[in-house]
């Protein structure tokens, strides 16, 4: 029992890993949309964080419903039937990549802002930076200790920033202006979507309890619920500290070969802090990129034919994608997602900002799925205060899908979400529609635990 708050904290500090990191790019994206309002910028990223908070609210029943982590994909196929369960799977393959993607771009964004004489490798930093991450995952996974010491220290040099900043002197830099373009009312509408980028890994939780086997099902619904109320608290402070100290030193859309949160800290804290702030911004990115290079290709190797402890066989995906190496690594899934990262990056020209709408596409496909999926929960069960909370809850999501959407090149995340389920279910058919489809996501949170 003396183990289980250390047990805790590095779990919960590991898997909010991806929401923190978004913190590096999501200010400044929604500062973009707004065509660098600083007075509306407030407004816009206190909408994601209450979002964020209907998502977790939501996203709890979830982890009371699934204790075994199965998450999204399990409640899209218990209500719909199995072969729906591949819409979340397949956008969480999407998100795995563009996680990665965003990732090393972001960490070669904070890298130039440090030293910009790297500006114009820019892109094959980036490239570098997928390939060394995914090349290290072939020699095992980094620990869950890894993961929360990274978030940890990030948190940590951030609050220095944060302390040393609201004591600063403004220091206007950047395209500020007074005119979002719209409306205010408008303007923030448009622009939280951009922003919900910061949401992507706020459903971790969900399916990474799966990792605690050493708990039974009350002690991984515990954790799981932490976890979401951690993040939530942690994330949100911190991206509302940030929104609040860019007002207040003027720091709006940065100049080419910076960030916004570089300039911020670069403005607000001694030389030594801002060297501390963009190294463990780097490493945390990184951290990122490397569990979704742990996430994804266990996806892949959980959905890969194989024979389960009962003797079955069962899978669709080729055998291949589940061979490990000795450090039990899926060595031909990290290169799938090693592969696909590079393209997308390179696409992108290693620009996260470019990435960040494809970003929050992929993984509000998957909270909307969920989300349906316990509508109808709600409804059957005649649980009339739930039936409420998930009604919103899917409207609000499907709605930020939507705006998303609507700004077009996005809807190439939920096109390559969209053939790869249905790549996936044809191939399911084809296979005789094996069960235990539903159950893939745990599965590979399990094998990585």
């Amino acid at each position: 029992m003396h183990t289980r708050p250390i047990l805790l904290l590095a779990f919960a500090f590991a898997v909010m890993a991806d929401p923190v990191s978004s913190v590096a790019y999501a200010i400044e994206a929604a500062l973009r949309a707004l065509d660098g309002d600083l007075a509306l910028l407030i407004p816009t990223m206190s909408v994601v964080v209450l979002i964020i908070a209907l998502v977790i609210v939501n996203y709890q029943q979830l982890i009371t419903r699934y204790p075994q982590g199965e998450g999204a994909a399990a409640a899209t196929g218990e209500a719909f039937g199995e072969g729906w369960a591949f819409v979340p799977i397949a956008a969480l393959i999407v998100d795995f990549v563009l996680t990665i993607a965003i990732s090393v771009s972001a960490g070669a964004s904070a890298v130039i802002a440090y030293f910009p004489a790297l500006a114009p490798d820019r892109m094959l930093l980036a490239l570098a930076l997928v390939v060394v991450v995914g090349g290290a995952t072939w020699f095992g996974h980094l620990g869950r200790l890894v993961f929360a010491l990274m978030t940890i220290a990030f948190i940590g040099v951030t609050a220095a920033v944060l302390a040393y900043g609201f004591g600063a002197t403004p220091h206007p830099i950047g395209t500020i202006t007074d005119t979002p373009g719209h409306q205010s009312l408008l303007a923030v509408a448009l622009a939280f979507p951009v922003a919900m980028a910061l949401a992507t890994g706020v459903e971790a939780p969900s399916s990474a309890i799966a990792q605690l086997g050493q708990l039974d099902h009350a002690g991984r619904r515990l954790f799981g619920k932490v976890t979401l109320w951690m993040t939530l608290g942690i994330v949100g402070t911190i991206t509302i500290g940030l929104t609040l100290q860019a007002h207040h030193l003027r720091v709006g859309i940065p100049p080419e070969g910076t960030t916004q949160i570089a300039e911020l800290a670069r403005i607000a804290a001694p030389a030594p802090v801002f060297a501390a702030f963009q190294l463990v911004t780097a490493l945390l990115l990184l951290s990122a990129a490397s569990s979704s290079f742990q996430a994804g290709p266990g996806l892949l190797k959980a959905l890969s034919r194989h024979t389960d402890r009962d003797g079955h066989s069962t899978g669709i995906l080729p055998a291949t994608l589940g061979h490990t190496n000795t450090h039990h690594t899926p060595y031909w899934g990290v290169l799938v997602f090693t592969l696909s990262a590079a393209a997308v990056t390179g696409a992108a020209g290693g620009q996260d900002q470019r990435l960040v709408l494809f970003y929050a596409v992929s993984v509000f496909l998957s909270f909307l799925a969920g989300l349906i999926a316990m509508v109808v929960f709600s409804r059957r069960e005649h649980k009339p205060g739930q039936l409420v909370l998930n009604v919103v809850g899917a409207t609000v999501v499907g709605f930020t899908l939507l705006v998303n959407l609507a700004r077009g090149e996005p809807a190439l995340s939920l096109l390559a979400a969209l053939l790869i389920a249905t790549g996936l279910h044809r191939i399911w058919v084809k296979a005789g529609r094996p069960r235990g489809v539903r159950d893939a996501a745990a599965l590979a949170e399990s094998d990585t635990g």
